[in-house]
């Protein structure tokens, strides 16, 4: 895979994930950013760190020397087998964790948000994004992935299928967007708050458990977008054109 400055962010890290990252080394939004190009994203960001033919060159010679061949090609896999894999795999995830880092963090902000202010706006912040997080999955999981497993069967059987209340597949997809960059705002905040999940000196095991969870928490929400804005939502327009409705 050749990389230019014109390339899309997300079609290079649906290539191979671990690209992922070099992305983030740049601090490049590679999840609910990822239909931007390497130019665009660059204009875009805030702060610039390195330069963009420094990104090329990198994201480059990860494609000339990786020799990594046993990598998941999502973008192979049949529409309906990733919206399963989706909901298997993170949405799982998401609704099993959540209480988890709730308590984690109602504990350490109650230990040491008096010497750490920030616990408090950090728990918040969680708090909401996560009550959020699961209205949008459960919409998901109840009106988008169905009909998207329709198509996909609609698609391999050569078959018409009825046209959804929606219209197009492209306007709960723009909505799905809008709150995959609400959460991604979300976590922007918590890691700003946190110093990037720092440890303070002298806290409690907790304290280390709680920041350990958030972060992993993060970086799964962002493989979890990836799968969806760059990957399935792309392939799910692009099946809609051929398809006939009724």
């Amino acid at each position: 895979m050749k990389i230019t400055s014109k390339s899309i962010v997300g079609d290079i890290v649906a290539e191979n994930y671990k690209t992922a990252e070099i992305f983030t080394k740049h601090k490049i939004d590679f999840c609910c950013g990822g239909q931007q190009t390497i130019e665009e994203a660059y204009e875009n960001q805030d702060m610039i760190t390195n330069s963009i033919e420094a990104l090329v060159v990198s994201l480059n010679d990860f494609f000339e020397f990786n020799t990594d061949n046993q990598r998941v090609d999502y973008t192979k896999w049949p529409l309906d087998d990733l919206a399963d894999h989706i909901e298997k795999k993170h949405h799982n995830y998401v609704e099993s964790k959540i209480p988890l880092i709730k308590e984690y963090l109602n504990k350490i902000e109650s230990i040491h948000g008096e010497d750490h202010p920030e616990l408090q706006e950090i728990n918040s912040i969680f708090k909401a994004s996560a009550g959020e997080l699961v209205v949008h999955m459960k919409k998901e999981e109840l009106i988008l992935f169905p009909f998207i497993r329709r198509m996909a069967i609609a698609g391999r059987a050569g078959g018409k299928l009825k046209t959804p209340p929606f219209g197009s597949i492209k306007f709960p997809i723009s909505k799905m967007d809008e709150e995959h960059n609400s959460e991604g705002e979300a976590f922007q905040k918590i890691a700003l708050l946190s110093g990037n999940y720092s440890i303070p000196e002298g806290a409690c095991n907790s304290y280390n458990v709680a920041f350990e969870m958030l972060k992993e928490f993060e970086e799964d929400l962002h493989l979890h977008i990836h799968k969806e804005n760059n990957i399935l939502f792309q392939r799910a327009i692009e099946l809609e054109k051929k398809l006939l409705f009724t």
